[in-house]
């Protein structure tokens, strides 16, 4: 086995362990409603959607993922439950081809002249520094220079945890006291990397729900400021969601999206949890692309989301 093949194999590997606790919560109770009955009913469909809402793939996404099943039954009058398997998956690989989850295979940016700058949202705890840390080091990991910014500058422990990461992984990071105006980090981090020649630079903001019109009127005034050093700024807007929470990601998905304009997913904290139908769920209602995934708690473990692979390690067994 070549190299390359070796690393898919443990990529595949590590994303089979991440996700076990889905498995078997999810997927060993699929097991037994296919093979309960030959032909595929109302009852099974019912069955069906029951563990589908108690997996956290959320009711409306259940719903349409149903329907579309009895679309597909109604033209096989002979459909059974080995059929009906196979038919599930491909409607969730569907759904999430649907909302721009694009198969990436590596860290690659696009070559702008400019540095790539991403700007991470979330409400503290589900992960975002880690997130951060993790994404900067397979960035430098794929040859890429990135420098760090501590924008989230309301709780001193952000940024004393992201100033751990970056002498983690050896980046520079650009950071005031706590207090300071968040937008000013921003400006600061962006002239920084400009003059460094920085590939990708990772802003932090305060992750605070309690005012929706704060935030937004801070993560708007944080985004115009950095257009003044990069016109192009942000590239990306990347909400963190903490998978082992099921449903409040959803709530906090819709706060966020209403507070600015999210463009990518990265769901943390999959490998502690049975809630990854969340993946699902969240990405279909909020037609936002899952772009990362957190599947344990290595600085290896937060991968590009592939949805192809993501529905093959679902439903091995």
């Amino acid at each position: 086995m070549g190299l390359f093949g070796l690393f898919n194999k443990q990529k595949k590997e590590s994303l089979d362990k991440g996700l076990e606790k889905t498995k078997q919560g999810l997927f060993q109770r699929l097991g037994r409603l296919f093979t309960a009955k030959r032909k595929v009913d109302d009852d099974i469909l019912d069955e069906l959607e029951e563990i589908l809402i108690t997996s956290d793939v959320g009711v409306d996404t259940t719903l349409k993922i149903i329907e579309r099943i009895q679309n597909r039954v109604k033209q096989d009058a002979y459909a059974g439950t080995d059929e009906l398997n196979t038919i599930l998956r491909e409607e969730i690989a569907a759904l999430l081809a649907e909302n721009h989850n694009t198969d990436v295979s590596d860290f690659d940016l696009p070559d702008t002249g400019e540095p790539y700058v991403i700007m991470v949202v979330g409400v503290n705890g589900v992960g975002k520094t880690t997130t951060i840390g993790k994404l900067a080091y397979q960035f430098k990991k794929a040859g890429k220079k990135v420098v760090l910014g501590a924008a989230d500058t309301f709780r001193a422990a952000a940024i004393e945890q992201l100033s751990v990461w970056a002498d983690r992984v050896g980046v520079p990071i650009v950071k005031q006291q706590m207090g300071s105006d968040p937008a000013s980090v921003a400006f600061d981090t962006l002239s920084s990397a400009k003059a460094q020649g920085a590939d990708v630079v990772i802003i932090d903001t305060a992750g605070r729900l309690h005012n929706k019109i704060n935030l937004m009127n801070e993560l708007s005034k944080i985004k115009n400021v950095m257009q003044k050093v990069v016109p192009t700024a942000p590239n990306e807007i990347l909400l963190v969601l903490d998978g082992s929470t099921g449903q409040n990601a959803f709530e906090q998905a819709r706060q966020f999206t209403k507070a600015t304009q999210v463009t990518a997913l990265a769901i943390t904290k999959l490998d502690g949890t049975a809630k990854g139908g969340v993946v699902i769920g969240v990405s279909d209602q909020f037609s936002i692309p899952v772009k990362y995934i957190g599947i344990g708690e290595g600085i290896e473990d937060m991968q590009l989301f592939n949805k192809e692979q993501f529905v093959d390690s679902l439903f091995s067994k």
